[in-house]
């Protein structure tokens, strides 16, 4: 693939996000709004970072030439792939927590 259809595959993501996650009422507390904002941030840093995380694997490992000017090893490849899709499993869990509303009473 190449770069342009990646960049055409990050920008559909970014609109879904801002989509589905950038309506709010407008009876909602500043408190509310901010906390949606947030957990939208958090979905759009999940994005970017799976996203980066895939790039690096299709150019860095799969790619015939590699990346131009670097020669990293498989295991450097990995390791920074690997440490991308955790920080973006974790944002995606954050996000979603965030997106939705505080409960006002816990059931016990």
């Amino acid at each position: 693939m190449e770069l342009i259809d990646w960049i055409v595959i990050l920008a559909v993501a970014l609109m879904a996000i801002a989509f589905f996650c950038g309506r709010t009422p407008a009876n909602w507390s500043r408190e509310n709004r901010m906390r949606r904002l947030a957990g939208m941030r958090m979905l759009v840093q999940a994005a970017c970072s799976v996203w980066a995380a895939l790039l690096i694997t299709a150019r860095g490992l799969f790619a015939l030439d590699g990346l131009p000017g670097l020669r990293p090893t498989p295991l450097q490849v990995l390791t920074g792939v690997a440490v991308l899709m955790a920080c973006g499993c974790y944002w995606s869990i954050r996000g979603t927590q965030l997106l939705k509303p505080r409960r006002l009473f816990t059931a016990q």
